[in-house]
């Protein structure tokens, strides 16, 4: 009988630990390793900016974040985390996110960027799961709705392949390891680089000759691999195998007996061992702990701009998580969650330690990056950047409309960079094309940690487009402000408008002086303010 009453008395404890929401759990184990105080919470405003950055790309409006401000309700940002995330735009800034993750900008295959881009923005609408979308754009064969997926394989080069899949899905960077051992990550050997090789070599494009479509084939794997390390004169040999898995046994078939489906339509047979198939399959499982480690690490660094390991393909035990147990707790969870994105993400954002605000706290002078004492800027990237100038300047509405006329000449990039070409683009496409030359890296690097550049700070500085932005137009930014009257009225749209925060009232002065120094030339005046606010690490920052 006491042994009874025990049971039930603690069956509600254990439940109730049971259910305890991830994002406390991740509040507790980060402030265990802060070594020191942690900053206060964001305000209403730094919050409100930064989780919109995050989840939509997109700065505030001044309206919205008048409402969001005086909004008393505790339960508020909750709420608008959920609202976010169930938005269209959430999807179309994740697309943007993951596509530039896994893609590094190259244009790669047969497949275009809107049907990628369609194929993303499809299953972050809906629940986006992180094994489904691997499994998806590995397995890929060009068959059925997930054919943008093959885009991810690109020309089907054996070794591309290779090191992108180590690389983007297990957190291993292995190019090295193709022709010897790893260097410097003892852990990281040949034979990883020559397992996965193996499961992808028999990968190839092949032209339907009916639909005239290319797919990705496999043709008949018969051996295994033979590989040499630079070191070594003894050659080695190995058969699909995944780092840290078991060599998958390549079986023989009788002459004639190889293919599961004819060859058709120009299309090779469809083999029985389908080893690229079996990779989709074994590297997304939720034991495979590089998988779900990668996925984990890749998904913290896109909300908090960091990597629990960083860099983000350094996954391994000379390169330490800076919290163990907190991976350890995300990789749980997250599997449990079956890998599901959008709670992964609703987790993070409700945190106090995403939530965190980016100054210091009191009597701090510096802190360890690793240590996640304050919220950690993140400089914009150049498609949220590009949204943002617009948002802030209130020219989108027509600027996005732009479209090149049928017989406009091509529009001479490299001109305008260099002075020669004085003309300004005329459609959105050329401008959102000089935005990804001045802050996008080249294509095939990742875009991980902020690169400043000469180029990139003078370009919102000086450039011609953004010098007509700030120019009076019809219901931008500066046309709204020659309206108001009182200084205090038109530094609080410019702030809310560019920074999205309420000024100070050392910068109401400041607007007041300014403008009254400037009173003949009031709207060029206005335009030099928004442009002192537009350069500012505070706009360039999401913070």
């Amino acid at each position: 009988m006491r042994r009874i009453i025990f049971i039930c008395i603690l069956l509600p404890v254990l439940s109730g630990w049971a259910a305890e929401r991830l994002s406390p759990r991740i509040d507790k184990l980060i402030v265990a390793k802060a070594g020191g105080s942690v900053a206060t919470r964001s305000d209403d405003s730094e919050f409100f900016r930064r989780v919109k950055l995050d989840l939509t790309g997109r700065i505030p409006s001044a309206t919205d974040t008048r409402s969001f401000l005086q909004d008393t309700t505790s339960s508020k940002r909750a709420k608008l985390i959920d609202r976010l995330i169930a938005s269209d735009a959430f999807a179309t800034h994740w697309t943007d996110r993951l596509s530039v993750m896994l893609l590094e900008r190259q244009k790669l295959g047969k497949i275009t960027d809107e049907e990628w881009r369609e194929f993303l923005a499809k299953n972050l609408k809906g629940k986006p799961r992180w094994d489904v979308l691997a499994q998806e754009m590995v397995g890929a064969t060009g068959q059925g709705d997930e054919r943008p997926a093959m885009k991810f394989l690109g020309t089907a080069d054996h070794h591309a392949m290779t090191e992108d899949v180590a690389r983007l899905f297990l957190g291993m960077d292995l190019k090295c390891a193709k022709c010897h051992d790893h260097p410097s990550v003892n852990e990281w050997k040949q034979a990883h680089y020559w397992g996965l090789f193996s499961y992808l070599n028999q990968t190839k494009h092949a032209t339907n000759s009916k639909d005239k479509q290319t797919y990705l084939v496999e043709g008949v794997a018969m051996k295994k691999v033979d590989f040499q390390s630079v070191f070594k004169t003894e050659k080695e040999i190995t058969g699909p195998r995944l780092p840290g898995g078991k060599e998958v046994a390549i079986p023989m078939f009788a002459k004639g007996q190889e293919f599961e489906k004819p060859a058709a339509d120009g299309l090779p047979g469809v083999p029985k061992f389908r080893p690229r198939e079996l990779l989709a399959r074994d590297l997304t499982s939720k034991n495979n702990t590089y998988f779900v480690r990668n996925g984990v690490n890749r998904i913290w660094y896109l909300m908090m701009g960091r990597g629990l390991v960083h860099p983000l393909d350094e996954l391994h035990t000379q390169n330490p998580s800076s919290h163990p147990k907190l991976m350890e707790l995300l990789m749980r969870e997250f599997v449990a969650h079956e890998f599901d994105v959008k709670w992964f993400v609703r987790e993070i954002a409700l945190s106090e330690s995403y939530q965190r605000s980016s100054r210091l706290p009191n009597g701090v002078k510096k802190i360890e990056v690793t240590r996640y004492r304050t919220a950690h800027p993140k400089a914009m990237t150049p498609e949220q950047l590009l949204k943002a100038v617009l948002k802030a300047t209130g020219n989108e509405a027509w600027v996005t409309k732009l479209k090149a006329t049928d017989n406009a000449e091509k529009f001479d990039r490299r001109g305008y960079f260099t002075g020669t070409n004085h003309e300004v683009p005329t459609s959105f496409e050329e401008i959102r094309a000089l935005f990804m030359l001045t802050y996008a890296e080249p294509a095939g690097t990742p875009e991980v940690d902020f690169i400043p550049g000469l180029n990139k700070a003078l370009f919102l500085m000086n450039d011609r487009l953004i010098q007509d932005w700030l120019k009076p137009q019809k219901g931008n930014l500066i046309e709204r402000l020659t309206k108001l009257e009182t200084p205090k009225s038109i530094a609080e749209e410019m702030y809310l408008s560019m920074l999205a925060r309420l000024p100070e009232v050392d910068e109401v002065a400041t607007v007041a002086n300014y403008l009254e120094r400037n009173n003949k030339r009031r709207a060029a005046a206005l335009g030099d303010l928004a442009w002192a606010l537009l350069t500012s690490t505070e706009f360039r920052l999401n913070h």
